[in-house]
C-alpha cells in the first residue's frame, strides 16, 4: 500500500471519536446536502487514488454474497453452486454468505482481480461513498474509513469542515 494511503487510514484510526461525532451529526443533516457532499468528494479522492494500488478492502474484509452473485460467479469457475460455496464462502451471524478467509480468494499478487467481470454488486460498488442516500449507511461508512484509505480522506475532510 502506498504511504499516502496508509497516513489516510492512520489518521482516520486516530480521528474515530471526531468522526463518529460527525456521522453523527449527518444524520440530522438533509439527504441531498450529504449526498452531494460525498458525491463531491468520492470523485475528486478517485481522481487520485489507484485501488489496484491498495486492496486493503480484498485484503482484509469480504463482501456479502447474494444468491445472484453466487450463481454468476459458480457459472463463470464452471463449479455448482453448492460447491462453489463449499470452497470459498460460509454464513456469518446476519446469515449472509461471505468469504472462509481473508485475503479474498480470488486476489491476484498484483491486486487485481482474478473474477473481476463476475465479481459480488457488494465489490461493484464498493467503497459506496457514491451512492445515494448516504445517511443510510454511515454507520458503515464510518467502518469503512477503518479500511479504504478514499473513505478515510473523503471522511476526515468532511469532518473538517462543517455542512
Amino acid at each position: 500500500m502506498k504511504t499516502e494511503y496508509a497516513q489516510h487510514l492512520t489518521k482516520a484510526t486516530q480521528e474515530k471519536e471526531l468522526l463518529k461525532k460527525t456521522f453523527q451529526r449527518l444524520k440530522s443533516k438533509k439527504t441531498k446536502e450529504v449526498d452531494d457532499t460525498f458525491h463531491q468528494l468520492h470523485t475528486k479522492a478517485f481522481q487520485k487514488m489507484d485501488c489496484l494500488a491498495c486492496a486493503n478492502c480484498c485484503k482484509t474484509t469480504s463482501p456479502i454474497f447474494r444468491d445472484v452473485d453466487i450463481k454468476r460467479i459458480a457459472k463463470h469457475l464452471r463449479l455448482k453452486e453448492n460447491q462453489f460455496i463449499q470452497s470459498y464462502l460460509r454464513m456469518d451471524e446476519e446469515h449472509d454468505y461471505v468469504l472462509q478467509s481473508s485475503p479474498c480468494s480470488f486476489l491476484d499478487e498484483d491486486n487485481s482481480c482474478s473474477i473481476y467481470e463476475f465479481r459480488p454488486l457488494a465489490c461493484r460498488e464498493y467503497p459506496h461513498t457514491d451512492r445515494k442516500n448516504m445517511f443510510q449507511i454511515l454507520d458503515l461508512t464510518l467502518k469503512n474509513t477503518l479500511v479504504c484509505p478514499a473513505v478515510a480522506k473523503i471522511s476526515l475532510e468532511i469532518a473538517s469542515k462543517t455542512l
